[in-house]
């Protein structure tokens, strides 16, 4: 599964028209709809299909189930709570189908350093180019290369 990503747009220097790889059904949980939008045209354009969006974690918690979704962007501090992480602890739970995690935050100093190890940290605000990055190790990479690129960024 793994190979598919990784093969798509090398070797011909094209790689602009070359179509994305896909990367599966995504889920945005934002209470800000017009930073949910832009984020949901970033996951599209990198070929997210469907993409879905959430404004609270109850919503978000019926969607992971439904959707079961290969990527997760989750603002930590939503409607109706102040630690809207408790969602990654749940999609962790998912086991070999557990979504990647991408936290999009105002308060990325707020989540707890065990929370953000489940996924990658983006401060707001943030360019979708950095978002597009976040997404580059995918949903089936190790702990330990995940921990790899967080503590040696992206080389």
């Amino acid at each position: 599964m793994a190979g598919k990503h990784s093969a798509a747009g090398r070797g011909t220097g094209s790689e602009g028209s070359r179509p994305p790889p896909p990367i599966g059904p995504a889920l945005v949980v934002e209470d800000d709809p017009i930073v949910a939008m832009s984020l949901v045209d970033t996951l599209r354009e990198c070929g997210a299909d469907p993409v879905e969006t959430c404004p609270n974690t109850e919503c978000a918690r019926i969607m992971l189930e439904r959707l079961s979704p290969a990527v997760l962007v989750l603002d930590s501090r939503l409607e109706d709570r102040d630690d809207g992480w408790a969602l990654a602890e749940l999609a962790s739970l998912m086991g070999p189908h557990a979504p990647q995690v991408i936290f999009a935050t105002a308060s990325p100093e707020r989540i707890p350093p065990h929370i953000a190890l489940l996924g990658t940290v983006l401060g707001k605000p943030f360019a979708p180019h950095d978002l597009i990055a976040a997404l580059a190790p995918r949903r089936h990479e190790s702990l330990l290369g995940r921990l790899r690129g967080a503590l040696g960024g992206d080389a």
